[in-house]
């Protein structure tokens, strides 16, 4: 009783002064007789709610044009938390929406603000809140897509976002509308601490402290001052930077905008570039289907491959052309593209020099490295069209000779001592600096599906002179990435082993990423000779022998999840052929060829501790459900309609047979 008549009375009089009618706002609708006639009765009360919500009437006629971000946290005035956003990302990006309405606003158009705020994936790891992750960008993206459909009125949409799973989810939702122009804003990148770590490194303290590696008063300074600016992505090329990049590369955000240090002039003036972009489509008649093309599909996977992207975006690409209604890669389109182009981008976490990815924007980002693949001849397609309104041919004629480019590049050498030409750099240099193509496509007799490698994050040191990475030995299986972590941290695991985790894939943990063991890895003395397999997936900054999206999964009854504890594997991953094999040969003391270790595996029955996480949420098992049907992780994890509602019109029809209902599908779990 003492907390309500605390909390509930009150002795200020004015909270008591209730009025119950105003004046309401001053002149009139701008209506003809025709509107009132022909319009929807939603259209005109739409004005009513522009008026009321403060617009001038006097302009309510203007195009209107939607600004949907992943905006989150409440920010002051001066820039001061009131409250917190989930990370960094979408710390600032308000201010990213705030200058294009402003410049909207400048070209008499009407603008509208909506948000669909996202996770972080870091603060996500090792937690159960890594179950909702990948599951995430689905149900998101529809909600974004909902939001534009809710606003009738709209002539285009601007895309706000920056960051794992909100930046593919509002790239899904700005490529399902193809007969609307749209534009996106990529939200940009956080800057490097001038004495510390990375937000990639700091995320192995608790390892390395465990090990010995550093001490507590280390870990604390580290952790506090790895994010050194309050907006943007990682300073790293992960999945959030990675999917800037591929939203640039597919034409849907504008020239030069991926990367831009939040928070500085130069990104707020992006923002206002890309409104003027969107006003440009309207006035040209240019659509979504105008940008969105095979063609600009596989530039992004061109210019993937020739940063040394995230293998998030083996998932997100896909995805994207889905929502497209375009040619979906599939595995053989990524293993041409990955052996044709080569890396050419010199950045955190691939090396050979750890730039952050401030460095990548300052020397030229996307279309720096679009104009060394043009020197390759044929790889990029320059005929497709740019959220400017022009073929790329035009953008990268334009780059070339750019005041913006050169001035850029002048600056990153007075700022950091850095020649461009090292951050990002021709093939022939790249090539003598050893850097290799990104990704390999492993298969063998526990990854019949496949499965997928960052070969080009490999430690150069353990391979051989011919560019193989080779790896037999004894494994150690884990079935939860808890106990996997406390071996690595305890001495459980040590050079020379290789780490099997599965039941992590769709139907165990919802595609968990499994950064906090690759990252310990990383950068723990030994962890450059140790290999992991598993049917999970990992982070963008994740480095080294790992070898993930193996399929089928365990809870499939892939075969990684009939493996024991002792059963010998052999790895060889060809770095410079893009070949790779990862077979089961031996338990025992015995030794087999890999087809007499197919033949145990399917006589096998699956590992007796293997079970969906306990704490899998309901929601993601119907994401995993529905992801499954459609085409599972290697056609981009999304929801397939017509093949959904196939599935469920023949499990209706065996139902009205009179067929049995497996048991699990019968209590409602």
């Amino acid at each position: 009783m003492n907390f309500l008549q605390d909390v509930m009375e009150s002795d200020d009089e004015r909270i008591f002064q209730v009025w119950t009618t105003a004046a309401g706002p001053q002149g009139k609708l701008p209506l003809t007789e025709d509107m009132l006639r022909t319009w929807a009765s939603g259209d005109l009360f739409g004005w009513t709610q522009n008026a009321g919500m403060g617009w001038n009437v006097n302009r309510l006629a203007s195009r209107q044009i939607l600004i949907l971000s992943t905006q989150g946290g409440i920010r002051d005035r001066d820039g001061t938390p009131i409250a917190l956003g989930y990370h960094t990302g979408h710390w600032e990006i308000g201010l990213l929406v705030q200058s294009a309405a402003q410049a909207l606003q400048a070209q008499g158009a009407i603008p509208f603000a909506a948000y669909v705020s996202d996770p972080c994936d870091g603060r996500s790891q090792g937690t159960a809140a890594m179950f909702d992750s990948l599951p995430y960008r689905n149900d998101a993206s529809m909600v974004m897509r909902r939001l534009i459909r809710s606003l009738p009125t709209r002539e285009a949409v601007i895309g706000v976002a920056t960051c794992d799973k909100g930046l593919p989810a509002l790239m899904m939702a700005l490529a399902s509308f193809r007969n609307m122009p749209v534009v996106l804003i990529p939200g940009g990148v956080t800057l490097a601490p001038e004495d510390g770590e990375d937000a990639g490194k700091v995320q192995t303290i608790s390892a390395r402290f465990t090990h010995g590696e550093i001490t507590l008063e280390e870990a604390a300074k580290l952790g506090c001052r790895a994010c050194a600016t309050p907006g943007g992505g990682c300073q790293f090329l992960g999945t959030a930077a990675t999917s800037q990049v591929v939203a640039e590369a597919l034409g849907l955000a504008m020239v030069h905008s991926a990367l831009a240090p939040s928070g500085q002039p130069i990104w707020e003036q992006m923002a206002r570039q890309s409104a003027l972009a969107a006003m440009e489509q309207i006035r040209l008649g240019l659509t979504g289907k105008d940008i969105l093309t095979d063609a600009s599909i596989r530039n992004a996977m061109v210019v993937h491959a020739a940063f040394g992207g995230s293998t998030n975006l083996l998932l997100h690409i896909p995805a994207i052309a889905h929502a497209a209604r375009l040619k979906v890669p599939e595995v053989r389109d990524w293993i041409e593209v990955n052996r044709e182009v080569p890396r050419l981008v010199s950045v955190l976490p691939n090396g050979p020099e750890h730039h952050p990815t401030v460095r990548v924007f300052l020397a030229g980002g996307v279309p720096e490295v679009m104009l060394q693949l043009r020197k390759e001849g044929g790889v990029l397609d320059e005929r497709v069209l740019t959220a400017a309104g022009v073929p790329l041919k035009d953008v990268l004629d334009w780059w070339e000779d750019s005041e913006r480019r050169w001035k850029l590049r002048k600056r990153l050498v007075e700022v950091d001592g850095i020649d461009a030409d090292r951050v990002i750099m021709s093939r022939t240099t790249a090539h003598a600096r050893g850097m290799r193509s990104t990704v390999t496509f492993p298969v063998g007799n526990i990854a019949p599906e496949g499965a997928v490698i960052k070969s080009t994050a490999i430690d150069p040191s353990v391979l051989d002179e011919e560019g193989v990475y080779r790896h037999t030995g004894a494994i150690k299986v884990f079935t939860s990435e808890r106990s996997a972590i406390e071996a690595i941290k305890t001495g459980g695991i040590v050079a020379g082993d290789i780490l099997v985790l599965m039941g992590r894939g769709p139907a165990g943990t919802g595609m968990e990423e499994t950064y906090q063991l690759t990252s310990a890895l990383k950068h723990l003395p030994f962890g450059k000779h140790v290999s992991l397999l598993t049917d999970a997936r990992f982070s963008g900054v994740s480095t080294g022998a790992c070898i993930g999206h193996i399929g089928p999964e365990a809870l499939a009854g892939g075969p990684i999840g009939k493996l024991r504890t002792g059963d010998v594997v052999e790895i060889v991953i060809d770095t410079q052929r893009l070949e790779g094999t990862v077979n089961f040969i031996g338990e025992g003391g015995r030794r087999f060829p890999p087809e007499e270790g197919q033949e145990i595996l399917n006589a096998r029955e699956l590992h007796p501790d293997l079970a969906p996480d306990p704490d899998l949420p309901d929601d993601t098992r119907l994401w995993a459900a529905l992801q499954n049907v459609s085409g599972g992780t290697w056609r981009g994890s999304v929801y397939d309609v017509e093949r959904i509602l196939e599935v469920l019109d023949a499990g209706q029809q065996a139902l009205n047979r009179g067929q049995t209902v497996p048991d699990d599908h019968q209590d409602g779990r």
